[in-house]
């Protein structure tokens, strides 16, 4: 299954439960991501690396939720953007992390 196809998946397990009955904005599906991000940091931080590696999970089906939901080329994004960091300087100009 290649990555555009998880995003449908995933929108159309969320869509089956109720999660997009009505419209959601935008901010909503990015805070939701982010609440995943964080419990991922959570389980880092407890050393627990079953549960964040579920966490990282759950961030990877919400963003395939958003994608799916709005039609993006997710697979496509990713692959330019890695051609893209290719091309860029040694941390990016000298940024420290």
């Amino acid at each position: 299954m290649n990555i555009n196809q998880l995003c449908k998946k995933a929108y159309e397990t969320a869509k089956s439960k109720g999660w997009h009955d009505e419209p959601r904005e935008t901010g909503t599906l990015l805070a939701l991501i982010h609440s995943e991000v964080s419990e991922a940091l959570e389980a880092d931080r407890k050393g627990d690396s079953e549960n964040f590696a579920e966490e990282l999970a759950d961030v990877c089906i919400r963003i395939f939720d958003l994608c799916g939901a709005r039609e993006i080329d997710l697979e496509n994004a990713i692959l330019s953007k890695m051609e893209k960091n290719k091309g860029r300087s040694y941390k990016h100009g000298g940024k420290a992390y």
